[in-house]
């Protein structure tokens, strides 16, 4: 029988990584209205109290710390303090994530590195972490924010597109590997998001044109729009609920249809 309480992540634990800004921030907020206890990290003291205040404002009670998810150690405290100060984590959204835009024959060693680190690596730290305790209680859920970068190329986005490409695969294993477990890990692949990093791009010229990428965006997407943060916070809460308990190794694709529009035809 269905039941839209299936749906409610009361008495959850959730651990947004990177969740005090962008798409994390906006996630976090949507697993906290949805009824789980909510805890993010950022890198440095700076940014946790700035994410804190703002999530006040939004009338949201999350739990910020200090940590380099990059970093095992650092990883593996993380998640003991938050065992102990909240709860055994029942949610984790790897949502940290960074971009380096360059040709692949600019990008330095260390470049790539740093993205597969962040973007790939880390989603393997903190997951490997977590899962022991959600065997432990049962039951867990993994949501890993791929990208459209998981299905194609572009130019200037090798590093972020062999790293995002790396984690749907690593999305499909998780599932493979602890679905018996009762673990449900899918993914979500957002789309052009406006964010306060990308909306600049969204502005329109001194003449009311749209900028060129703007342009090309819009162009690509049949629903005629960037997407928002609002947009990813049913799918993240579909994913974290139990309603999505027979979901598993998926990655949604929220994109306004780009993946599947092979653009305008000539006029």
């Amino acid at each position: 029988m269905f039941d839209l309480n299936s749906f409610s992540l009361e008495g959850k634990v959730a651990l947004v990584t990177g969740g005090g800004s962008g798409i994390g921030f906006g996630i976090t907020c949507a697993l906290y209205k949805a009824g789980a206890k909510v805890c993010f990290n950022q890198r440095s003291v700076e940014k946790v109290n700035k994410a804190l205040k703002e999530f006040e404002n939004e009338g949201v009670k999350a739990y910020g710390y200090v940590c380099d998810v990059t970093k095992e150690d650092a990883v593996n405290k993380l998640v003991k303090k938050i065992n102990e100060e909240v709860g055994v984590i029942d949610i984790l959204v790897n949502n940290a994530g960074i971009n380096i835009r360059k040709p692949m024959t600019e990008t330095t060693l260390e470049d790539f590195q740093t993205v597969i680190n962040t973007d790939l690596i880390s989603p393997f730290i903190v997951s490997k972490a977590v899962i022991p305790g959600m065997i432990e209680k049962g039951h867990g859920k993994i949501i890993n924010i791929c990208s459209m970068m998981s299905e194609l190329g572009r130019e200037t986005v090798s590093a972020y597109a062999a790293a995002k490409g790396g984690l749907k695969m690593l999305t499909r294993n998780i599932c493979s590997e602890y679905g018996e477990a009762n673990i449900q890990c899918n993914g979500i692949g957002p789309g052009y998001i406006i964010t306060p990093l990308t909306e600049p791009l969204t502005r329109r010229l001194p003449n009311g044109e749209r900028q060129p990428f703007d342009n090309f965006i819009i162009s690509k997407t049949p629903a005629g729009r960037w997407g928002t943060p609002e947009d990813l916070m049913g799918p993240a809460v579909f994913l974290a609920s139990d309603a999505s308990n027979f979901v598993n190794g998926h990655i949604l694709y929220v994109d306004g249809g780009i993946l599947a529009y092979i653009g305008k035809q000539p006029q």
